[in-house]
């Protein structure tokens, strides 16, 4: 797997961690983290693909 696509699942992991952390505290800044995650993983299926298309794996 490209190096860019595992960043961008490691980051959308720790989003997702710190939008639960946030919604059980009650902040609602929750709603920032789940938009990021949902960045961070367009950005991780777009790394994939187009390494997967142009037969780069290493990034």
């Amino acid at each position: 797997m490209p190096r860019l696509a595992l960043y961008a699942l490691t980051l959308c992991a720790l989003a997702v961690m710190a939008a639960v952390v946030s919604f059980i505290q009650g902040s609602w800044l929750g709603i920032v983290w789940v938009l990021l995650a949902g960045l961070s993983s367009n950005m991780a299926w777009y790394y994939f693909r187009r390494a997967k298309v142009t037969g780069n794996t290493t990034g």
